[in-house]
């Protein structure tokens, strides 16, 4: 079957989708953001979630954050059938997309393996951290990935302006 003939899921930040069906591509665009794809290979089912930071302000369920969005996914799964002893993941993204701001990409990458450690599963690959945004497609039956690097999309730099000496005009 060619890939034009699967059934192409996006989600975006705070989502997650789970799919045992042989024809879905799960996708995202990540800068910051991690996305965890994590599978059952035995079972041939998997889903991927997208998250933007690593901790909630405070004790908040919100699938924005890494451990409510890793917590979320992986109870899917095991509803679904599928085994934690037998969950494999592979992680996505962090990257630093503004040099000059916290490097929030990093954190979250962090926070997503330390999450998986603690549960028992398995990080079997993945492409974290850098400074380069990425468009992430999952099968999730396969547990197969592909990763296209789309360069840093960040804002150019902003030159600060320099005040104008007095006696001299500036024209915008």
């Amino acid at each position: 079957m060619t890939d034009l003939h699967k059934k192409v899921i996006h989600i975006v930040q705070g989502e997650h989708r789970i799919s045992e069906q042989p024809d879905v591509v799960i996708t995202t665009v990540l800068g910051s953001c991690v996305a965890a794809c994590i599978f059952d290979p035995e079972r041939g089912i998997g889903g991927m979630n997208h998250f933007l930071l690593p901790d909630p302000i405070s004790g908040s369920g919100d699938i924005r954050y890494a451990a409510a969005a890793m917590e979320t996914l992986i109870n899917g799964l095991l509803r679904q059938g599928a085994m934690r002893s037998r969950m494999q993941a592979k992680l996505f993204g962090g990257a630093r997309m503004m040099p000059s701001l916290p490097d929030i990409g990093r954190r979250n990458a962090d926070a997503a393996q330390r999450i998986l450690q603690n549960d028992g599963i398995r990080i079997v690959n993945g492409d974290l951290c850098g400074n380069e945004a990425r468009r992430v497609r999952f099968w999730p039956t396969s547990g197969r990935v592909q990763v296209q690097l789309l360069g840093n999309e960040a804002p150019p730099l902003v030159e600060k302006p320099v005040r104008p000496q007095s006696g001299e005009v500036e024209l915008f």
